[in-house]
């Protein structure tokens, strides 16, 4: 019996590193807190319709999809916490992710960690709280597009369509006002050879962006209570 026990707890520890590994992805229910946390890390390049290079670190929206779909659906998972270290990519994958997650009823909390740039943003403010930690970095910057450009108006309504669509999305979900936003997507003394502006730790709750300056000890006793506050209101 005690080995019976102890080949499923080996077992069951190679399937949650092996579910880290590929997915970036693990449910936290060892600490006999109130409450199973699922975690999710959005690291490296955000993955679109096209598969990526080998050698880069990607964040795949057909993993994350998925998993939110099955968050909400889950008896035994009450909150959620996001890891981001991402310098962007696929603006239809980012904003995908970013409205699956605003959507979850359950409690949500976001920490940024090395950066949440560009598409990264309306991922980082679309938890119920966000955390950054004093080091890290959000790059907020105009639509950019790879490829063919076509030199007619259409292009550039569709440019702007597209911008609408994440000031939109981000103002909705922090206290950063439309104008505040668009001026630091538009500054041009900060990046170099490219518009925007880089925040800084602190710089981007002063901006209203992310709600509060902390790490991993922060972000989970936020979400405990947030879940806690939820299950008494239930009863």
């Amino acid at each position: 019996m005690a080995e019976q026990k102890e080949d499923k707890k080996i077992e069951k520890e190679e399937h949650r590193d092996e579910r880290i590994e590929q997915t970036g992805q693990v449910t936290l229910d060892e600490s006999g807190q109130l409450g199973n946390i699922h975690l999710i890390s959005i690291i490296g390049e955000i993955e679109g319709h096209e598969n990526l290079a080998n050698n880069s670190k990607t964040t795949k929206y057909e993993h994350i999809l998925p998993s939110l779909a099955a968050i909400e659906d889950s008896k035994e998972i009450q909150g959620v916490l996001v890891l981001l270290n991402t310098m962007g990519g696929d603006v239809e994958a980012g904003l995908a992710i970013a409205e699956m997650i605003a959507s979850l009823s359950k409690p949500t909390v976001s920490l940024v960690l090395g950066g949440s740039h560009s598409i990264g943003v309306p991922i980082a403010v679309s938890t119920d709280y966000s955390y950054i930690v004093p080091t890290g970095t959000m790059v907020i910057h105009p639509v950019r597009m790879s490829g063919m450009v076509i030199g007619v108006s259409q292009t550039f309504d569709y440019f702007k369509l597209i911008q609408d669509r994440i000031t939109g999305f981000v103002c909705g979900h922090c206290r950063i006002s439309k104008s505040d936003l668009e001026g630091l997507m538009t500054e041009t003394g900060i990046l170099t050879k490219d518009v925007g502006t880089i925040l800084v730790g602190e710089e981007a709750v002063s901006h209203g962006i992310i709600d509060e300056v902390g790490g991993i000890d922060k972000a989970m006793a936020k979400l405990h209570s947030m879940i806690r506050n939820e299950n008494s209101g239930n009863l």
